[in-house]
């Protein structure tokens, strides 16, 4: 995978195992919840672009495994991240060793769940650390220690959630490929990376907004951090409403699980619970609050599809 030119996109130079369906497809979902308020509503199915590497997950890989030239990949994940299972198969796929670095040191003790053990499978090499030391995981001395622990210290580094700026360039297709189609797109954050992108590559006039899955209010710093890193700059006009996230990251209480149950009976979508429920409920919400003018094209980034699917 090496000798990239940086005029090459990465789907132009993806091997044929990863090769995505770009762009992803864009339909209209008629909804009464919407259609009173004069609002249409639109699902970029982002989930349909790799039945492995799914939405987000491929756009923000792919250039970051271009960029690992067949080194092995070392990145971060809690027990449930769906980045680490992402990452994990790309690695079968591509014969590409991966080492996966787990929050949560006792789980090392405890059977895996089924996250984890399909990075297992797909050949990750899972490292667990107490909780303290991934928080630390960034400091140089620490990233250092976990590299001689692992013996990987010639590997290529991935950030938790694939988030860097390689990624973030990624995401600015997402924002390209909906140019002309919505006056907002919504989707689901969880380190921030896609929307810094998708942000980027929406047109002026354009809106996109976050809904974070964490409890915290820190995502914004995240998002100009990265947007620093990738562009130089703040790119697009984006914003974060952060009352959707359920208490925090994999908090599915009753009442989101009834709702996405009820948006899948009314629009035959799978809906993935812990990111693309919130977005929708999301926007569900606000258009009951009136927060969209008549006549306003809302568009949301359907990330994942629920295990199985």
């Amino acid at each position: 995978m090496g000798g990239v030119s940086s005029s090459d996109t990465p789907e132009a130079v993806t091997p044929g195992v990863l090769r995505p369906r770009l762009p992803s497809p864009l339909r209209e979902a008629v909804d009464e919840r919407f259609a009173r308020r004069g609002v249409r509503l639109l699902l970029k199915r982002d989930d349909l672009i790799h039945p492995e590497l799914i939405g987000n997950k491929w756009r923000k890989l792919a250039p970051n495994l271009l960029a690992a030239g067949g080194r092995t990949v070392l990145t971060f994940g809690g027990a449930y991240s769906n980045h680490l299972r992402a990452t994990a198969a790309a690695g079968r796929l591509l014969g590409l060793p991966t080492v996966g670095v787990v929050r949560g040191h006792e789980l090392a003790e405890r059977p895996l769940n089924p996250v984890l053990a399909r990075c297992a499978a797909d050949g990750m090499r899972l490292h667990f650390v107490d909780r303290p030391t991934y928080r630390r995981k960034s400091e140089p001395g620490t990233l250092a220690a976990l590299l001689r622990a692992t013996a990987c210290e010639g590997a290529y580094v991935i950030p938790e959630g694939g988030s860097n700026s390689l990624a973030v360039q990624g995401c600015t297709a997402l924002g390209e490929e909906l140019r002309g189609h919505a006056d907002l797109v919504a989707l689901a954050c969880g380190t921030g990376g896609t929307l810094a992108g998708l942000a980027g590559g929406l047109s002026p006039g354009q809106r996109a907004l976050g809904i974070p899955v964490l409890k915290g209010g820190f995502l914004g710093a995240e998002i100009r951090a990265l947007q620093e890193e990738a562009f130089g700059g703040p790119r697009g006009d984006w914003s974060l409403d952060d009352r959707f996230h359920f208490g925090g990251y994999a908090r599915t209480p009753p009442e989101l699980d009834a709702f996405a149950g009820d948006f899948e009976r009314r629009h035959d979508l799978p809906v993935e619970r812990l990111y693309v429920a919130k977005t929708l409920y999301a926007l569900v919400t606000l258009a009951e609050e009136g927060a969209f003018t008549r006549g306003t094209t809302v568009a949301a980034v359907i990330t994942g599809a629920p295990d199985g699917v």
